[in-house]
């Protein structure tokens, strides 16, 4: 993966200020993007970051 920092659940829930059950329900609806790498999600911090400013713009 080029560039970004790599969040787990646990962190990308500190960083977006949400529950670690709503993380969960993004990702179940595939609102947020996301890689699932061994077993276990992972989320690169620049993706999020061009994620949110897509949603702040949309709304």
């Amino acid at each position: 993966m080029a560039g970004g920092t790599l969040m787990t659940i646990e962190d990308l829930a500190g960083y977006l200020k949400v529950t670690r059950r709503t993380i969960y329900e993004w990702l179940k609806t595939h609102k947020i993007p996301a890689v699932k790498m061994v077993g276990q999600w992972r989320f690169q911090k620049d993706k999020i970051d061009a994620w949110l400013e897509r949603k702040t713009m949309n709304n």
